[in-house]
């Protein structure tokens, strides 16, 4: 048994001392939950390393059996291996500033089953193999996770009765951390109202919502959320 204490990047530590059954507990600057390295400012650096280590595997593999397989196995291997570890915990750790840790992995993946060399854009790749780059992935995991639990997020118009063309949003909290923004709740939110309307539609529909967000997130492929903003903000 451990504890980790949480704080903000620029905050002082506290030294805090917790017991249980007249034994202090351990502190530690960092935890594994549910299999995701939770560090005590929650900027997933650790996990992020951790993961990036993790998944330079596969490519290696990857890379040695590419010439003796075909192009489809070769894809099937790279989901079985690559994208399932890559994705697990996606809406957190994406919105992070090292998440670019894996981007770069997943890029090089990518040229590995192509054939491509290490200067070959990536945009073009993953349309050819239909697969969606990091932040693509992580809206579709994002607004998958708003959807199957929209009973936890609030309408506009729950809060106030002010008719305005934002009424059917989901309400945005407002919050001066950095980190408070990043959350899932917080980011879903953003990124679920800044969605089209003939993609939202069909957010009763977990299902159906899930093909549409899939098939606009395929015609997109976005780099970054800047983009994704920028895209829906026209």
């Amino acid at each position: 048994m451990h504890c980790n204490h949480f704080k903000t990047r620029n905050s002082q530590a506290i030294d805090m001392k917790i017991g249980y059954n007249n034994k202090l507990i351990p502190s530690f600057l960092s935890t594994k939950f549910l299999g995701l390295t939770i560090n005590s400012t929650l900027s997933w650096r650790m996990h992020v390393d951790h993961l990036t280590t993790t998944i330079s595997t596969p490519c290696n593999v990857i890379r040695s059996i590419k010439p003796l397989i075909s192009h489809e196995t070769l894809l099937l291997i790279y989901h079985t291996l690559f994208h399932k570890v890559r994705s697990y915990g996606i809406i957190f750790l994406a919105n992070s500033c090292h998440s670019i840790q894996i981007f770069q992995m997943h890029k090089r993946v990518i040229r590995i089953i192509m054939g491509c060399g290490t200067r070959e854009s990536c945009r073009i790749l993953f349309k050819k193999l239909k697969i969606l780059p990091l932040t693509s992935q992580y809206l579709l995991s994002l607004l998958i996770f708003v959807v199957n639990y929209t009973d936890k997020f609030f309408i506009n118009s729950e809060i106030h009765n002010i008719n305005t063309r934002q009424n059917s949003n989901f309400h945005l909290t407002s919050a001066n951390l950095d980190i408070y923004q990043k959350v899932a709740y917080c980011s879903g939110s953003k990124v679920f109202n800044s969605l089209p309307f003939n993609v939202k539609k069909f957010s009763n529909n977990p299902r159906s919502f899930k093909t549409a967000v899939k098939q606009f997130l395929c015609m997109n492929y976005f780099y970054s959320l800047d983009k994704y903003y920028n895209n829906n903000s026209k």
